[in-house]
């Protein structure tokens, strides 16, 4: 199948997945080319000492410049792969964020999204739950005739796993 691991091992057969992306969220994607690194990026993701950032559009006007959306989230086993908001069953999730300026869409609001935990599809439940659905979202959001989810990771920050030096990188924002 054409996926970015195949695409990645044309280049680096050893390659092993670290971070995922949804699969239709844009941006960047850790690999790592042994089990002892994808073993210790697995540790830092998971110990939440990888900083990652999003940019996405939002239908509607969001009030406020920054806030934190705390909202409990688990599967929702008869509408699978959908996630829900569940104040009793829900893994505790946290999303920040922090409004960039008015999209030039004008349909919405471009956010910068920083993730504190990472559920499944938290950024996307966490928006809609705010009455905010990220556009072209079509598992979560609105009917709209955007080409595409308007979700995409443009940054992480980590420390190397083997040199501890710290690293960042970024991806330009194609929306």
């Amino acid at each position: 199948r054409d996926c970015a691991l195949s695409r990645t091992r044309q280049r680096w057969p050893e390659a092993l997945v670290v971070h995922r992306l949804d699969m239709a969220t844009s941006g960047l994607l850790v690999f790592a080319r042994s089990p002892e690194v994808q073993s210790l990026l697995n540790r830092a993701f998971a110990e939440r000492r990888v900083s990652k950032r999003y940019i996405a559009i939002v239908h509607g006007k969001v009030e406020g410049s920054s806030g934190t959306i705390d909202l409990p989230l688990r599967a929702d086993w008869p509408n699978r792969p959908r996630q829900i908001v569940d104040p009793v069953a829900g893994k505790p999730s946290v999303t920040q964020w922090r409004q960039i300026d008015t999209a030039s869409t004008d349909c919405g609001t471009r956010l910068e999204l920083r993730p504190v935990t990472g559920r499944s599809h938290q950024l996307r439940v966490h928006l809609r739950a705010l009455g905010h659905p990220i556009v072209g979202d079509r598992l979560y959001g609105h009917l709209d005739d955007a080409p595409r989810l308007m979700l995409h990771a443009s940054q992480l920050a980590l420390k190397h796993p083997l040199t501890g030096r710290p690293m960042q990188v970024e991806s330009s924002v194609p929306f």
